[in-house]
């Protein structure tokens, strides 16, 4: 006999309550998600015999309720790629970094990609604004002052009201692909920090983040000098952090940046240990020894090598039709894995 490892199952410990719980998740759910629906359930009944709080019940219920809806807002629109603007609620429409997000947004979402915004003035209504009837989401939060949904958001399905900064925050990450700053106060900064840390410690997955003004501003440059002197030279971030982000003045050349980090790479997937890439098409021999050569020093072990689907992305009908590199990452270095999927794209 095998040493074989048998994962506790989450449970209340009352079969009575256990039973009622299975039975509630078999009725209601989809074969794929029926154990992650019990789990779910369980927990709301631990919640409900553990805690006589109304504050911390209440705050489950809206976050749960606030997931839910965006959830089902965005499903329909999944395979199609889209793009989070940030940038100051208060910039003027007569403003020139008004007029570039607008411009951008009517550009990218002519090339298929779709538009994300906070759904308030400012950057936010240029984004809303260039975009174009139903090319475009609103994740709107709730506020005492200055956030009202701008005019230019045409279909109301779209549109998502939070009443906390963290699941919205969530919604923007797990909903978009690409992330894009024009210049912008505190909630500018705070998201762009958010997205950057992210990446850089791997709970989100590669993106392109651009940080966009106009041609004479020195917002961005300014902003990278202050990393520059005080993160990088205190040795709180590296200097291949810096890598994760480009600042552009052009709209073409923010277009173009976004299109092609996605035109050989496709996304991600971590399973057990190992870090799968899944490619649009395949990687020439050249380029697999290029970035073998290139990249050794973010490997455990092994090498970069060309791969089959893993038996979990089969199980889960996961783009089987793709192929694949597979390497031994070390989860540490998600700068430079940013910058192995921009050689990737160049060379093929």
């Amino acid at each position: 006999m095998g040493n074989k490892k048998t994962v506790k199952e989450y449970k209340i410990g009352d079969k009575s309550i256990d039973s009622l719980i299975s039975k509630f998740a078999k009725e209601y759910s989809f074969p794929e998600t029926e154990r992650l629906l019990r789990e779910i359930l369980t927990t709301v009944v631990k919640l409900g015999r553990e805690s006589s709080d109304r504050g911390d019940l209440k705050l489950v219920n809206n976050v749960l309720k606030e997931l839910r809806y965006s959830f089902k807002v965005f499903a329909p629109y999944r395979s199609v790629k889209k793009v989070i603007i940030f940038g100051s609620a208060r910039s003027k429409k007569s403003s020139l970094e008004y007029k570039l997000a607008e411009k951008f947004a009517r550009k990218i979402t002519a090339r298929g990609f779709m538009v994300v915004t906070g759904g308030g003035g400012g950057i936010m209504e240029a984004g809303n604004k260039g975009a174009g009837q139903g090319k475009e989401f609103a994740l709107n939060i709730r506020l005492p002052f200055e956030q009202r949904l701008n005019p230019y958001i045409t279909e109301k399905d779209k549109v998502i009201n939070f009443k906390y900064f963290f699941t919205r925050k969530l919604a923007f990450v797990k909903e978009t692909d690409a992330t894009v700053l024009f210049p912008g106060g505190f909630g500018t900064n705070d998201e762009g920090f958010e997205m950057l840390t992210l990446i850089q410690t791997g709970k989100s997955k590669p993106r392109p983040v651009l940080l966009i003004e106009p041609e004479r501003s020195t917002y961005w440059k300014t902003w990278k000098r202050f990393l520059e002197k005080e993160l990088v030279k205190n040795g709180f971030i590296r200097k291949d952090d810096l890598d994760l982000f480009r600042i552009i003045k052009n709209v073409d050349e923010a277009v173009k940046e976004i299109e092609d980090f996605y035109r050989v790479y496709h996304s991600i997937r971590y399973v057990s240990d190992l870090t799968v890439l899944r490619l649009n098409r395949e990687l020439s021999s050249e380029t697999l020894r290029l970035i073998n050569e290139k990249f050794k020093d973010i490997l455990r072990s092994g090498k970069i090598r060309p791969a089959l689907p893993t038996d979990k992305e089969l199980r889960e009908g996961e783009f089987p039709e793709l192929p694949r590199l597979i390497m031994d990452f070390n989860q540490h270095d998600y700068a430079r894995l940013c910058y192995l999927i921009r050689i990737i794209n160049r060379q093929d």
